[in-house]
């Protein structure tokens, strides 16, 4: 399954970036019993956030939709450092929850949460298919467009 998983990767010209530290104080990740959880990943690309601003001011819904997969990218790189660089001990990605700094007018954070929710079940496959949440926040860490955090289930 992480050969599967890493041609798809590849397929999309996706390149996992080494996985981000923190810079506060929690963890990236914690593994419980068959469970890994994925503290929220911002949309970094090339060590810095890629996509800042307010959803319907200072951001469109592609780019914001580009900030989600950005983050959904992110998540993966967490969790292949948290699996031992073996993607393919992920059973199930349960659960994702998506934040998105945008004005109270904004009401299509469910369509730029699709940016990451569709990334990750091409690449993932079934295994992909997974509950979320979508929220608009009034901002974000760092100023970022789009935060999202993961719950999958392990091998």
């Amino acid at each position: 399954m992480s050969a599967e998983i890493e041609a798809r990767l590849k397929d999309l010209g996706v390149t996992l970036p080494q996985a981000a530290t923190p810079v506060a104080n929690y963890v990236p990740y914690v593994i419980s019993g068959s469970m890994l959880y994925i503290s929220g990943q911002l949309p970094m690309e090339d060590g810095k956030v890629a996509v800042t601003g307010i959803v319907g001011k200072d951001v469109d819904v592609a780019r914001a939709q580009r900030a989600a997969e950005l983050c959904s990218i992110n998540i993966l790189a967490q969790a292949k450092a948290a699996l031992g660089g073996d993607l393919g001990r992920i059973r199930r990605l349960v659960k994702i929850n998506g934040f998105v700094a945008s004005t109270p007018e904004f009401v299509e954070q469910h369509l730029v949460i699709n940016g990451a929710s569709n990334l990750l079940a091409t690449v993932l496959g079934e295994a992909g298919k997974h509950a979320r949440a979508a929220v608009g926040m009034a901002s974000l860490p760092f100023n970022a467009a789009v935060e999202i955090d993961a719950v999958i289930e392990v091998a």
